[in-house]
Order: structure tokens, then sequence, then C-alpha cells
């Protein structure tokens, strides 16, 4: 794979569509994945976003670096997670450090954080601080547990989460083990609902002309996302079955080997199953079935197509699929990631070359709009980078600037 430089400075036809979020001013008050993702995502819309770093940076700066010696280097998660991003080096515990945060919330449209309740009211940042500053704020705070709740400010990763809401007891019905998944799926889940409570909030001021806070606690959003299908019989009054969803939780459930890999060959409907044992030449294994009650045999439906998936390649078994509309995917081995054919041409992994970290791969965008660019515009920032810059924009003196370096021990401008 070759290295493609993200030049910033040339436009495209397409640049020339404004970003849907142009104007939009968010400061991301926040650390580790879930709120820091959100603000990726809003600044991928296009928004201004202003990262508030404390003096040691953001602890994900240091996590999976290039070279681990090197401690003014950028770790990989941060690589995307603080693109499109401006960096401003604040300690927040000092006057100095207090007010510079006071005159940026007073410009902007967003404020997202994940700092405790209690660490908020410590630091006079609660949404009331930042109201009396700015009315028209929309002000998101994300922690693990309501603001309301005994536990608002208990220590809140995203296991901690997984385990609160549910999610492991899950993986407990399926694996026999009351693991973790193997991904932070309560950060980037809460992280898209931050992104379209902001929204929603940003719209309802346009209506009405006034800020407001909005709340968005993990364990509740990932206790509602697992409810979903999961709520099952438990959803009626009295209840009328067990909680989960069968076709997830029935063993077998499972990608299947085929020839010389893995797929997920899913025939769902009774159309599906019918036209799948047609084609591998037994249609007599749908008389065990009935369309009425599948959905009560589903372990032995799995069992039925995987006495069959070694029969073709994986290769074959997309061309057989396809030709019949059976739900099917090869699975990705993440070591080819950006590799496969079904995104050739999507540009969803393309290597380009940060100014001080070298080529890294870019993770792409996903959603596209006809009318509005979405991507890349500045490359992630080291720790301070834009302190002198955005603050100026606000009118700090270069003698009030030095000031606040001088009270943080840092080199002007860059954090470092």
């Amino acid at each position: 794979m070759t290295t493609a430089p993200l030049d910033l400075t040339q436009k495209s036809d397409d640049d020339e569509r404004e970003p849907l979020l142009a104007g939009v001013r968010v400061i991301d008050l926040a650390s580790v994945i879930m709120a820091p993702y959100a603000c990726q995502v809003l600044g991928d819309l296009g928004a201004d976003v202003i990262k508030v770093e404390p003096p040691t940076g953001d602890v994900v700066r240091r996590l999976q670096r290039r070279d681990p010696s090197d401690p003014d280097s950028t770790g990989a998660i941060a690589l995307n997670l603080n693109r499109n991003k401006r960096s401003v080096r604040l300690d927040l515990k000092s006057d100095e450090g207090r007010a510079a945060l006071l005159d940026l919330v007073a410009t902007a449209d967003v404020l997202v954080t994940n700092m405790r309740p209690g660490a908020l009211a410590r630091l006079h940042l609660t949404h009331e601080d930042l109201a009396e500053v700015n009315p028209r704020l929309v002000y998101c705070n994300a922690q693990g547990f309501r603001s309301d709740s005994t536990a608002a400010d208990s220590a809140a990763y995203d296991e901690v989460v997984q385990a609160a809401s549910g999610m492991v007891d899950l993986m407990r019905r399926t694996t026999g083990e009351p693991s973790y998944a193997p991904t932070a799926m309560a950060d980037k889940i809460c992280g898209l609902t931050i992104v379209y409570s902001v929204l929603a909030a940003l719209l309802s001021r346009q209506r009405t002309g006034r800020g407001q806070r909005v709340e968005v606690p993990m364990a509740d959003t990932m206790f509602a996302f697992t409810l979903v299908e999961h709520l099952g019989g438990r959803a009626f009054e009295p209840q009328t079955g067990p909680v989960g969803f069968p076709r997830s939780l029935e063993p077998g459930h499972a990608a299947l080997p085929t020839a010389d890999g893995f797929a997920a060959i899913l025939p769902y409907s009774w159309k599906n199953c019918v036209d799948f044992f047609e084609l591998v030449g037994h249609p007599e294994e749908m008389d065990a079935f009935e369309p009425q009650t599948l959905q009560h045999h589903l372990g032995d439906l799995y069992a039925a197509v995987a006495r069959y998936s070694r029969r073709h390649t994986t290769a074959q078994w997309r061309r057989l699929c396809s030709e019949r509309s059976i739900p099917f995917a090869p699975v990705m081995d993440l070591d080819h990631a950006g590799e496969h054919d079904y995104w050739a041409d999507g540009h969803m992994l393309d290597v380009v070359e940060h100014p001080t970290e070298g080529p890294y791969r870019l993770i792409g965008s996903p959603v596209r709009f006809s009318g509005a660019t979405t991507g890349v515009r500045r490359h992630s920032p080291a720790l301070g980078q834009h302190t002198d810059e955005v603050l100026a924009e606000l009118g700090w003196t270069p003698d009030r600037l030095a000031a606040l370096h001088a009270r943080e021990g840092a080199v002007p401008g860059s954090g470092r």
C-alpha cells in the first residue's frame, strides 16, 4: 500500500461545498475514547473542534506509540481520534487557565465533557456555571452513571459499563463466560449517542434561541441499547417468556468455516432457507421446519447450514449466495483491513503522511453527503499546538499569553 500525502492546501470541486457544521465551535473537554470520539465525528462533519487538554495531555496520546521512548509522539488511537481538532493546553486549576477556558466558552456552541459531576463542581464548570458565561451553550456531560444516582461519581470505563448494562450477561448466555466484548463498545456507542443528542440540541437552539444541558449516562445508554431486541418476554406484564433474542443467543450463531476461510452464511427468511438447501442439493432438510415455528428451531437450522459450509471456498459461497440473495459476507481478517475488496474503492484506510509522526493509516469517514463535504481538514495536533493561535483569536495579547505559559511551564504555542 503506497503512502498518499494528505494535502490540506488543495481543493477539489467537492471541497467547494460547505461542510455541514461549518461555523459551529465545539470544545472537547474530554479524555480517553467516548467523548473525544464524539468530537471527532463532529469535526469530520465540519465543526471547529478545540480540544482543551491538561498540562500532561490526554492519556490516550500515550497509548500505542510508534516509538514508546518518545514522550512527545502521538499514539495510534489519538492519530485518528484527534483529527480535525486544535489542541489548547490549559491548567484549569490556575486562574489563567480557567480564564482562558471561560473566554473560549463565550464563543462556543457546544461543550462536551466526560469529567465526573464532582470534578466539574470543584472546578466550577457545571452547566449552571458556564450558562452564565454563554446561555446559548449546548453543554453535554457524559459519564458512567446518571448524575442523580448514588453512583454518579463512580469511576467507569468501558468494561464497567458493559457489566452494568447487561452486555456481559449476554456474553455469559452465549459463551458460558461473563466476558467483555473485545472492543470498546460502550465508549463508541455512547460517543455516537453524544453526537445525535448534541445535534438535536443545536436544532432546538436554532428554533428557541436557548442552549441546554444534555446528559448521556453510559450505563443507561447501553442498557437501552442492549434491551432493544433482548427484552424479549419481559416486555409484557405479566412476563410471557424469558429475556433474550433467540436468533442471537442460540448455539451455533456464529460465522462458519468454508473450504479456505470463514464466512457469515446466514439464510434469514424462509425463502433464504429453501434456496440454501436447494443449492446444496438437499431440499429435504426443510422438511424438519415449518414457517410459523422456524424461529423456535434456529439452533437446528444453524447446525444444518454448518454441515455444508466447507463444501465451497469463500469466493464460491459469495457467488452462490449473491445469485440467490442469501445474506453473506466473508470474515475480514483485521491484519488485512483496508485490503478487503469491499473497500477497494472506498478509501476507508488510506495511508497518509502526518507532519511529525510520518505515514499512518487514516480511518475514513463512513458517511457521505451529496451536498456537503466530510473528511479530514487537519491532522491530529501536538499537545498545545494551537494554544497561542486560538487564544489570540479571542483577543489575548502576547504579554498575556507569555504569562499563561510561564504559569503553566510550557513552551509558548507548543505545549512541549
